[in-house]
């Protein structure tokens, strides 16, 4: 079976749902997506982060211990997380389970465990990983260079927040979150497993009539600043952490989408073989590992990548960067380059399509990006006819990509 799209109504709220069912094994899984409520609509600094926090220390009723009892008794699975631009709360246990699992959803939805005691604990989690990051020359460096290319946008900001922003978020802050940005008009179901799919809408009616009938705004569009630039910060280490980026102008919704897959797969992200392995680690020996990737989201698009290299290869790993992507845009790629990246990307096909959660993740990224549920096979056979000049029109198209702006988290030289 395929994932298929219906829509339930809730109080005059007409919900979607992505539904498939699967008999392989006993499960059932569920996730409720909030659109427009990750960490892009943080109102202070890590408050978002904190509100996932605070769901997964279950209810007051039962405190933390004790709603976790009540899952693991049941080997049941319930938690909050989020990303960039949602917020989700995943339900999945085995089918005899899966009931139970529900009424614990509608007791946590009821009655999150807001209590002064369990936000004093994910308020010390939180700085706890925040101080451990501080030495994560990884994490600075990505973080830097999202501030250079998105300058006064929520992603120069971090997701989880600094100490000082952490240690001012409230109660009342995180209950205002959950309230405003988690309901009906801005949710998406996604659920499958072993269930008939009328028994699934007959429970989800009661966890969704749980949920406020409220609408969060749209995140606005963020664009990349187009010009060249670096930025070295200096550090205690032997290695150089480099982060670039650049804008690109694809869309979420671009008919090209396919195109920039292809794309992206030659410059970088198909690991040895690419362009950027090749030149940099292979030919020139600067880096373990040389990466990029196209990254295309609803909120925003930017080309970028990362490598680590010695302290006294970083100019040099920086200059093959450049060198790399510029020879890229003039020259285009190679017919033999083509053919190997279509026959990876169709061959390997039915490993990303091989379990139920990755069929029903597809059918919800179509969904969310506004294609139709199967557009992802109509790309594959616009990825098997692609044509050499189509491609390279493509590529010299994006002159755009060229803008690199580098983070560099380096030491001094000894």
């Amino acid at each position: 079976m395929s994932a298929t799209l219906s829509h339930i109504d809730i109080n005059g709220t007409k919900v979607p749902i992505i539904f498939e069912k699967g008999k392989n094994l006993p499960i059932v899984s569920m996730q409720l997506v909030f659109q427009n409520s990750g960490t892009l609509t943080d109102t202070k600094d890590g408050l978002v982060n904190m509100s996932a926090k605070l769901l997964n220390e279950g209810t007051k009723k039962d405190g933390s211990v004790g709603f976790a009892t009540k899952l693991e008794d049941r080997a049941i699975s319930l938690s909050a997380n989020t990303g960039a631009e949602t917020f989700v709360i995943e339900l999945a246990s085995l089918k005899e389970q899966f009931d139970y699992g529900v009424e614990l959803l509608k007791e946590l939805l009821e009655d999150p465990n807001y209590s002064k005691e369990t936000l004093s604990k994910i308020k010390t989690q939180t700085i706890g990983e925040l101080k451990r990051r501080e030495s994560d020359f990884d994490y600075i460096s990505s973080l830097k260079l999202k501030g250079l290319l998105f300058p006064n946008t929520p992603l120069a900001k971090p997701s989880l927040g600094t100490v000082d922003s952490v240690k001012g978020i409230s109660l009342d802050d995180i209950k205002k979150h959950i309230n405003t940005h988690l309901g009906l008009g801005n949710l998406i179901v996604v659920m499958g497993g072993d269930i008939e799919k009328s028994e699934a809408i007959k429970l989800l009616s009661g966890i969704l009539e749980e949920l406020p009938n409220v609408k969060s705004e749209a995140i606005k569009p963020m664009k990349p600043i187009d010009k060249e630039q670096t930025l070295e910060t200096k550090v205690d280490s032997k290695q150089a952490y480099i982060y670039f980026g650049s804008p690109l102008d694809v869309s979420y919704n671009s008919p090209d989408r396919y195109l920039a897959k292809v794309a992206s797969f030659i410059l970088g992200s198909s690991g040895f073989g690419s362009r950027l392995m090749e030149e940099i680690r292979v030919k020139k020996g600067l880096a373990y590992s040389a990466y990029s990737r196209f990254a295309i989201n609803k909120s925003h698009s930017y080309f970028s990548g990362y490598l680590q290299t010695k302290v006294s290869s970083g100019e040099e790993a920086v200059k093959s960067v450049k060198e790399v992507v510029k020879t890229f845009i003039d020259k285009g790629v190679t017919a033999e380059e083509l053919k190997s990246a279509q026959e990876f990307l169709l061959g390997s096909e039915p490993l990303r399509n091989e379990t139920l959660s990755q069929r029903l993740n597809r059918a919800f990224q179509e969904y969310y990006t506004n294609r139709p549920l199967g557009a992802t096979v109509e790309d594959l056979k616009k990825i098997k006819s692609i044509t050499l000049d189509e491609l390279n029109e493509f590529i010299k198209k994006h002159i755009e990509i060229d803008k690199l702006s580098f983070s560099v988290v380096t030491g001094d030289e000894k």
